[in-house]
């Protein structure tokens, strides 16, 4: 059974680290998915006091699928309508790493664009006309060998927003196949690394939103400690360390 780091839980929400390739939420498929992991925890914990009835989670933001990183669940009703209200109202502040074949034009800086999303093919695209309009804040932590680090914080959440405005600016996220295949297949070939299914380097390192019955404001920070933007590899990060 997959393990799932617990960082945080209270009578209200909890707070945990999703591993890549889980789903945040049951699809169609038989992978366990974070949501049932996390009612099946809260079941074994209850024990026989809860009488059979089923656990609450209540999911209130989302991470595609190949992503991992920092999510926060409801464990109530109340506190699934208030945490819901802050990540529709963009006052949850949600920020990533990404690891990308490239440079972005300049070190720091601000991508604003409209994205239309293709519910065919499951994709989404910038486009100069309608669309919704989708913002980020970046800066570029690191550069080694082609390779950029950078901290991503959202303003809005798109469809593979992240992922879409990365490649649209012209250095897309190793292994996004979906957005950035030629670039990472360019990159394993220069490395010398075979065809497959490599990971997406993109990972929410940072959730900050307000308790939603207390109003306290809580800051959760974790780092990726396994693939390719680990501490070992990218002395940058440090710095997160640093602040604790």
């Amino acid at each position: 059974m997959i393990e799932v780091k617990i960082l945080y839980e209270d009578a209200q929400l909890i707070v945990c680290v999703k591993p890549p390739g889980m789903p945040s939420q049951a699809e169609r498929s038989s992978t366990m998915d974070l949501a049932s992991w996390l009612k099946n925890y809260l079941a074994l914990k209850q024990g026989n006091g809860a009488r059979g009835k089923s656990p609450y989670i209540g999911v209130v933001h989302r991470l595609d699928r190949p992503v991992g990183g920092i999510m926060v669940y409801a464990k109530t009703p109340k506190a699934a309508a208030g945490l819901s209200r802050q990540f529709s109202e963009h006052r949850a502040e949600k920020d990533y790493l990404a690891l990308l074949t490239g440079r972005l034009p300049e070190p720091s800086g601000t991508l604003v664009d409209h994205l239309e999303k293709d519910g065919r093919t499951n994709t989404s695209a910038v486009v100069a006309k309608g669309g919704k309009k989708a913002g980020l804040d970046y800066r570029e932590l690191e550069e080694k060998d082609g390779l950029s680090l950078v901290e991503v914080r959202l303003h809005t959440g798109r469809h593979h927003q992240i992922r879409v405005q990365m490649a649209h600016a012209g250095a897309g996220i190793y292994g996004d196949m979906k957005y950035n295949g030629e670039g990472t297949k360019k990159r394993n070939e220069k490395e010398g690394i075979g065809s497959g299914n490599p990971e997406l380097c993109l990972f929410s390192c940072r959730l900050t939103f307000k308790h939603p019955v207390s109003h306290q404001k809580m800051c959760f920070e974790v780092l990726p400690e396994q693939g390719r933007m680990t501490i070992d590899e990218w002395p940058s990060l440090s710095y997160y360390k640093k602040r604790k």
